[in-house]
């Protein structure tokens, strides 16, 4: 017999009843019942229940084990019967009478519960992680993780994208966020960047004449958490395709997606095809970029209706409505909540009316309502009797802010948000470029290596603001999975295009010595994607934190506090790298 286990703790079924076996793994959990020991034994595949009865050796070895030590036992298996069988186990119809006992690793006393979830932080949980790893959620997710990655190769493979490995070691790279950088102790005061995605190298491989890239691709970031994203460092699918136009890259990517969630997702249901929306259309409708199409409402802009208005609440700002069907039998503390709400996410208050039986408007802003302004909302709006109208005002971002996630909460709270889906979309035609409103300066609003809509002419002619980019997003549930492109692969384009942002031809050919190289050289039209493999897993584990489907992250101050990362460097190792640390000094 093997020295540690004949079987795994997730293998006994009825079928091996009076076999002789030998079983390892961690004390789960101890239950004294009438002076018989009932024991969990847990491993990586499953719970077996355990029998130490009183006074044989086992009874005495298990009865001083504390939790979570690992074990290994031999015994016999026995039927539980039918009165007491455990149809939430796999193995619930057998337990194990046992006959010796050897304790393989003791454990100390646990910081927190591992059986049960018992409310413990996060930052314990972090410290601890390996415990904490244990929990049948975060093994759940970490194996769900796994399948995932493994799924997501053979479906790549098997669309005809080769994985492809690129360098860890490089050079920085405007993406948006702060790299990540290491000294070089060759090359005296040079750093290389962590890459914050391959971007340029997979555009590389394009020029180099591989058709179909992929990679489960590691991305550094020096960047603050948030619940759907990691500090540090994150994983992507990251995708890169020759000769094509914005919809062949839809096509693979868009099947790849809808097979994954309807493969891991459970019962439910995926949107196929997903609905292309243009990015003003989706700030108008849903005031956001990342719009949560589970909620079924709308948002209506209505600021030429009040254009002029001697409503002062709403004259000379952008003004946008939301109806809210069915809300004839809600109470007045609906619509003091969801003003409530509204403060939470920046308002000063929400504005409302009520459509009554015979049509006309009731609440509190009803009285500076003109007719015409009553008869031009119950157009837009379709409004009927039991319908309720929310309003916001103010400048254009802040108003789509508040109001689209007034949107979402509203579709909660009145029964028009869908649960159990997985509604995605496509956010395109993006802007090129937006204007930094503390200095005035145009800057790239999305990826700077995206190839304009309108190529060189609409770079020389239109003005920057107007210009769109061959830019993408796809979005699940109102989160971000991912921003891809269409590559500018043209050296002039992409000379004007960097002009156009601030950076002048010298700087834009040192930058991207390589890359403009290279499309000297003969590059192919291309484009790619980049889903994130955390927030695909996250949405498919149905968690709120990124943090609970990456086994061992950094928490929101970006340290690994159970390494004790980052570390200070010994003065020896500052000197081999000529290096010298300033810290802050405090205010």
């Amino acid at each position: 017999m093997h020295r540690y286990r004949s079987h795994t703790c997730g293998e006994l079924r009825s079928s091996d009843v009076g076999t002789d076996v030998r079983l390892s793994g961690w004390l789960h959990n101890r239950r004294d019942l009438g002076g018989i020991l009932f024991i969990d034994l847990r491993d990586h595949y499953g719970i077996t229940q355990l029998v130490a009865r009183p006074g044989t050796p086992a009874y005495e070895a298990l009865d001083k084990v504390t939790k979570e030590s690992t074990v290994r036992i031999d015994g016999q298996v026995v039927s539980r019967g039918a009165d007491n069988v455990n149809p939430e186990l796999p193995t619930g119809e057998i337990e194990v009478e046992v006959g010796e006992v050897e304790l393989l690793g003791a454990a100390q006393p646990l910081p927190f519960t591992i059986n049960a979830e018992d409310g413990v932080n996060e930052e314990r949980r972090l410290e601890y992680r390996f415990l904490d790893l244990r929990r049948e959620r975060m093994h759940r997710n970490i194996m769900l993780r796994t399948a995932v990655i493994s799924a997501i190769r053979h479906k790549m493979t098997a669309l005809g994208f080769n994985e492809m490995a690129t360098p860890i070691l490089s050079a920085t790279s405007p993406e948006g966020a702060r790299d990540f950088v290491v000294p070089s102790r060759l090359n005296p005061g040079r750093f290389y960047a962590l890459p914050q995605a391959p971007q340029q190298f997979k555009q590389l491989l394009m020029i180099s004449g591989f058709d179909r890239y992929f990679q489960i691709a590691p991305c550094f970031r020096d960047e603050d958490a948030r619940a759907d994203r990691s500090p540090g460092e994150f994983y992507q699918l990251d995708v890169e395709m020759s000769f094509v136009e914005q919809e062949d890259v839809f096509q693979p990517i868009e099947r790849l997606m809808t097979e994954l969630f309807t493969e891991f997702g459970g019962d439910r249901e995926v949107t196929s095809p997903f609905p292309r929306i243009p990015f003003r259309e989706a700030m108008l409708k849903y005031g956001s970029d990342k719009p949560d199409l589970r909620a079924k409402l709308e948002l209506v802009d209505l600021t030429d209706v009040f254009e002029g208005s001697e409503f002062k609440a709403f004259a000379g700002k952008h003004v946008r409505a939301l109806a809210v069907p069915d809300v004839s039998g809600q109470p007045r503390k609906f619509f003091d909540q969801l003003g409530d709400y509204a403060v939470s996410q920046g308002a000063k208050g929400l504005a409302w009316v009520r459509v009554a039986e015979d049509g006309s408007l009731t609440g509190p802003i009803a009285k500076f309502l003109t007719e015409a302004n009553v008869a031009e909302l119950t157009k837009r709006l379709s409004l009927a009797a039991g319908h309720a109208v929310f309003f916001g005002a103010g400048e254009f971002d802040e108003v789509s802010k508040i109001m689209g996630a007034v949107r979402v909460e509203a579709a909660k709270r009145a029964g028009q948000f869908e649960e159990n889906v997985f509604r995605f979309c496509w956010i395109v035609d993006f802007p090129m470029y937006e204007k930094d409103e503390e200095t005035g300066a145009i800057d790239f609003s999305h990826n700077p290596f995206s190839m304009p809509q309108g190529g060189l002419d609409a770079l020389e002619n239109q003005d920057p603001l107007d210009i769109l980019g061959w830019q993408y997003d796809i979005v699940c549930n109102g989160v971000e999975l991912s921003s891809g492109a269409i590559r500018n692969h043209e050296p002039e384009i992409m000379l004007k295009a960097f002009e156009i942002a601030g950076y002048d031809r010298e700087t834009v050919e040192e930058k991207f010595a390589g890359m403009l190289r290279a499309f000297r050289f003969g590059a192919p039209p291309h484009g790619g994607i980049a889903p994130g493999v955390d927030r695909i897993v996250m949405l498919l584990a149905d968690e709120p934190n990124i943090r609970e489907t990456i086994s061992f992250p950094l928490n929101g101050n970006a340290q690994d506090l159970m390494m004790g990362a980052p570390t200070e460097l010994e003065e020896a190792r500052l000197r081999e790298l000529h290096l010298s640390v300033r810290t802050p000094q405090p205010k």
